[in-house]
């Protein structure tokens, strides 16, 4: 799985052909249809499936149960390393803006309607009234999102972090506004 994502990462959906995937994989075509002999679709499924598993894991859940502080530390901590200090894309949000998105257009809200929905909890267990704690897990998100389109773009990968520290700095002041 973390092959074949990073692969959808490097080239989108478009560009990951098959011939690509066997290359950077090392399996052949015929192991690939074995395990997804719904071809390429299948794999963006099933990694689309496994990113789901890890920010349930790592994100949401901790978000949901942990003590506040905790929990919103390891988001941060969380969304640090896996998308690799701004190093690696968000493959959810590349594919909600490839051609393909109406394929995956399910995976993908539920992705970002997950995430929200966990991150309004951890603001409202923080006082926030509901309206509030989705506006402001919403503007979470969007840093987060951004962050990572800022330092791809930018080729400067400290963007990242700093807009991380100034976006967790900001958690408890945003209750209180």
């Amino acid at each position: 799985m973390p092959a074949l994502g990073e692969i959808f990462r490097r080239y989108g959906y478009e560009g990951a052909s098959i011939a690509r995937i066997t290359e950077e994989t090392g399996l052949g075509k015929g192991s690939l249809y074995n395990f997804f002999p719904g071809g390429k679709e299948e794999m963006t499924e099933a990694v689309l499936a496994d990113i789901h598993r890890w920010f349930e894991e790592n994100i949401y859940r901790p978000l949901e149960t942990q003590e506040p502080d905790a929990a919103i530390r390891q988001m941060f901590e969380g969304v640090s390393a896996y998308f690799q200090s701004g190093r690696r894309i968000c493959l959810v949000g590349a594919l909600a803006l490839e051609e393909t998105r109406n394929r995956f257009s399910a995976e993908v809200a539920h992705y970002f309607h997950r995430w929200l929905e966990a991150l309004s909890a951890y603001f409202r267990r923080k006082g926030a009234l509901p309206a509030q704690a989705k506006e402001i897990a919403s503007y979470m998100i969007a840093g987060i999102q951004g962050a990572i389109i800022m330092a791809r773009a930018t080729n400067d990968v400290s963007q990242f972090p700093a807009i991380l520290k100034m976006l967790e700095a900001n958690c408890d002041k945003s209750c209180r506004a």
